[in-house]
This record gives C-alpha cells, structure tokens and sequence, in this order.
C-alpha cells in the first residue's frame, strides 16, 4: 500500500521552460561580464548554493566585485529579476497539477517535496501555491544534504512517518534522483509532462523507469504496487 508520494520540484511540479528564462546567460548580460567567465565562477558555486553554505545574493555580490562590476543597482536589479523568474514558473503549471495534489489529500495520501535548490528558490517555494499541499518539505539549501544522498531521502521519510516500501516517488530523473528512490526501496516513476525536445532541460525518458505523461494519470496508472483507491479515480 502506498502511503506517501514524494515530488521532486523541478520539471515535475513546476517548470522553468514555460516562461522566460533567467540563468547564467540572461545574468551575466545584465552583470554586463562575458558570459564564458561568469558562466564559470557561477558553476563553480553551484555546491554551495545547493547545501546552503552560499546564498544567491552573495554569489552575485562575490562575481560582480571580482569583475569590477560590483555596483547596488547592478545586483539589485540581477536579484529581482531572477526572484521574479522563479515566480513566474508558478504562474505556467500544467493543468493537473493541483486536481492532482488535490486528490491525493482527498485520498488521504501524504506528500513529501524533496528539492536541490538554491536560497532564492527556497524561498519562492515556502511562498508558493503549492506548498500547503505539503506533509513534508525537504529543501536541499535548508538541510546541507542533496540528491542523490540518501539521507536527504531518509528524512523526508522519516517525517511523513513512512517506510520506503510504502513510499512513490516521482521526478524527472536528474540528479540520479530516480535511481537513488529505488535503491532505497522505494517505487520511482518518471514525470515527463513537461518534457520538451529541443531545449536545455537536463534529462529526457529514462527507459529503465515507467512515465507518466500526465500528472493525473497517476490516479490509472495500471501497475500492481499502485492502491486500489487511486486506481479508481476514473471509475
């Protein structure tokens, strides 16, 4: 009986590639610094972002001075705009997201986040429409512990109060994040909902896993360790 699902973020509940982007490119204009150089020492941070040792603000701050492009207004304005970026992923959810968050609860089904993400993204997601549909949120940034470590994986569980074979998990596959559920014991499957041809997104179908196309598919998704209540969703 599955007792929890476990969401992974981003490109499964939310997704960068429905609206304007804002990375390291679109920074590194408006930082007004090549972008192969601030592409390198934004890189060169990503770990401590993850684990939370640096927030965003100061990895701006730190390449904007080591540029001599350190000034107020230039890091003001590269803050807000990549805030305000993070935001907009939540305005360009795919339609069944919340019904699908929604009939879990109704189900009686808990639900755990468990995100890498850095401190703008923290905070986007605890200000977010989704994060009342939460049991459990783990937050990379907040925790010092990332995917695919186990241990991040373990405390979600451990506070929706479930043992791994009574957990689903559900990504799109990056950071190992799928391989890593089932080493544990849990059941992993695939969201490709937002999966695009043609762009930068980190993974594509993972052969070795089963997908789900939508996210309400979840409630049919026709496969013996799913319970008996989800699969009745379309009766």
């Amino acid at each position: 009986m599955i007792r929890a699902v476990i969401f992974d973020m981003y490109e499964t509940l939310i997704t960068h590639y429905s609206s304007p982007l804002y990375f390291g490119a679109q920074m590194a204009a408006d930082a007004g610094i090549p972008p192969d150089r601030f592409q390198t020492l934004w890189r060169l941070t990503e770990h401590a972002r993850t684990i939370g040792e640096m927030t965003f603000e100061e990895v701006i701050e730190r390449i904007l001075k080591e540029n001599n492009r350190y000034t107020e207004e230039t890091a003001g304005i590269i803050i807000a705009k990549r805030k305000a970026a993070k935001e907009e992923c939540f305005n360009h959810l795919h339609e069944d997201i919340i019904p699908m968050l929604a009939k879990l609860k109704d189900n009686g089904i808990k639900i755990g986040l468990i995100s890498n993400c850095f401190s703008e993204e923290a905070v986007v997601i605890r200000k977010s429409i989704l994060f009342p549909y939460f049991d459990a949120v783990c937050l990379s940034c907040e925790l010092a512990m990332q995917k695919p470590d186990a241990a991040i994986f373990r405390r979600c569980m451990e506070m929706l109060s479930a043992e791994a074979k009574e957990c689903l998990y559900i990504g799109d596959g990056k950071s190992q994040e799928l391989t890593a559920a089932s080493s544990l014991g849990m059941q992993a499957v695939q969201a490709v909902w937002y999966l695009k041809e043609g762009t930068a997104q980190p993974v594509q179908k993972m052969k070795e896993f089963g997908h789900l196309e939508r996210p309400l598919q979840l409630f049919d998704y026709n496969i013996t360790w799913f319970c008996q209540d989800l699969r009745r969703y379309n009766e």
